[in-house]
This record gives structure tokens, sequence and C-alpha cells, in this order.
């Protein structure tokens, strides 16, 4: 390991500890943040009769990064 890449570790690790220092609700605020996820946030919801059908919907119009695709 380079010099480079063990400054960056430890800058990493000393904003880990940063953050445990904060409370656990400041921390959950902060933690996730909303995406725009095509497709699936266009409609409030959607219904299917069977798992079958919703992997078939999944496949046909979910894009391949939101990794709904079968394996």
């Amino acid at each position: 390991m380079n010099q480079s890449e063990q400054k960056a570790r430890e800058d990493f690790r000393e904003q880990c500890r940063r953050q445990m220092d904060r409370p656990l609700a400041l921390r959950l605020r902060y933690g996730f943040f909303r995406a725009y996820k095509p497709v699936l946030d266009d409609a409030p919801w959607r219904a299917f009769d069977s798992m079958a059908q919703y992997r078939a919907w999944c496949e046909s119009q979910l894009p391949a990064y939101l990794g709904f695709k079968r394996a």
C-alpha cells in the first residue's frame, strides 16, 4: 500500500469516528438520500396478481442498473 492509499484510509477512518460521535437521529437523517428511480417512481402504486407477473413486468419495464433483472 502506497502513502496516498494509506492517507486515504486514515482519512476515511477519521471520518467514520466523527460520524459515530453524532447522535443516532442525526446519523439516520443524513445517512440516506432520495434518488429518482425511473419507472418505479412514476406511479404511486402497482398491483400484480402473481409474482410471475411482477417479475415479467420488471424484466420488460425496468432498466438493468436498478437491479431488478434476473441473474
